[in-house]
């Protein structure tokens, strides 16, 4: 069997080195290489990227290609994903059986290709992907990190992506490994050249031609922090109104819906008639049991669970920004670039 990860990258000076030093440490026995697109980068990311290569003795298993401007209609990430497949498809030699597309923040475990190629050979999976263990040190990222994997979790259950007889489809961008054939099959990045949220609509594009499966782990860790409250927000505020699909109804429903799960219950558990306190009491002590896993697998506190009202205000207010943004003409903000529907530019 033989992979190669495509690495999109814009500016990523910062931990592109260790991303590829992981992936050259991958172990299992698969003929692995390594296509890091430097999408304009302005702060040396390419060049980083063959240091660590040949800080690693490897150098001849990396690629480093310079990216261009996107055509109308594409994002930059995923013309830059785009870019490394031409290439790889381009050369002499035996195809990749599979294509690991990751970020170039993402570090990943000496068996992380191993357990990914294992899976895909045994469920004959179109897709295998893996939500990266998000940064999880500063305060603002304590209280908000875990909130974020586990609102993603309910828009997306994991089992019904997991059962082929569900129409849910989902995927996390920072580690996707990806059958080639399926992408073949399923029309290629073409049929996502305009996602601003580009993981979930390849994993429903590769769901049309075979099961995929999502799960959540330690073995692939994010290297992006987010420090501050405002860090959180911009991350947030960039695609959740994409997230929506853009639609000012759906908008309202997520809204109401939020407002009516988290708030709601923890408002009224204090209600002066005792039926209505007793059931909003019940609701809130539902809703922070079902939170307590995803506070244990990033090692924190159940008490945490007990402010998830409020953590929800903040994700409520990011939302409605992230749609204002989209009205001005400023959506999908990423690194000098605006990439919403209806904003798409370079």
């Amino acid at each position: 069997l033989r992979a190669t990860a495509i690495v999109p990258a814009r500016d990523e000076a910062r931990t592109i080195a260790r991303c590829v030093t992981s992936l050259l440490r991958q172990e299992g026995g698969v003929a692995f290489d390594i296509v890091v697109v430097d999408d304009q980068s302005s702060d040396g990311t390419g060049e980083i990227a063959r240091k660590a290569a040949e800080a690693a003795g490897a150098a001849d298993r990396l690629t480093v290609l310079r990216g261009e401007d996107p055509p109308p209609g594409w994002t930059g990430k995923i013309n830059a994903m785009r870019a490394g497949l031409a290439h790889v498809d381009s050369r002499a030699g035996p195809a990749p059986d599979y294509i690991l597309f990751t970020d170039a923040d993402i570090e990943h475990a000496p068996d992380t290709l191993a357990r990914l190629v294992g899976g895909a050979e045994r469920g004959r999976l179109s897709l295998v992907t893996l939500m990266a263990k998000l940064a999880c040190d500063s305060a603002a990222e304590r209280w908000l990190t875990p909130a974020f994997v586990y609102f993603f979790q309910m828009l997306y259950p994991f089992a019904w992506v997991n059962d082929p007889r569900r129409g849910a489809a989902a995927a996390a961008g920072g580690c996707m490994l990806v059958r080639r054939e399926a992408l073949t099959n399923a029309g290629g990045l073409e049929v996502i050249r305009d996602a601003l949220i580009d993981d979930c609509a390849l994993g429903a594009a590769l769901k049309k031609t075979g099961p995929v499966f999502l799960g959540l782990t330690t073995r692939v860790a994010s290297l992006r922090p987010y420090p501050h409250l405002s860090d959180i927000r911009r991350m947030v505020v960039r695609s959740a109104y994409a997230e929506l699909d853009y639609s000012p109804l759906k908008l309202a429903f997520a809204t109401l819906g939020m407002a009516l799960t988290f708030v709601a219950p923890a408002v009224l558990a204090g209600h002066s008639e005792p039926t209505t306190g007793m059931m909003a009491l019940a609701a809130y002590m539902m809703m922070v049991l079902s939170y307590r896993p995803m506070l244990r697998f990033y090692g924190l506190g159940a008490w945490r669970g007990l402010f998830l009202p409020a953590v929800a205000v903040f994700y409520m207010v990011f939302t409605l920004e992230s749609a204002l943004a989209h009205m001005r003409g400023r959506g999908g903000a990423w690194k000098g670039r605006y990439q919403a529907a209806g904003t798409l530019s370079s």
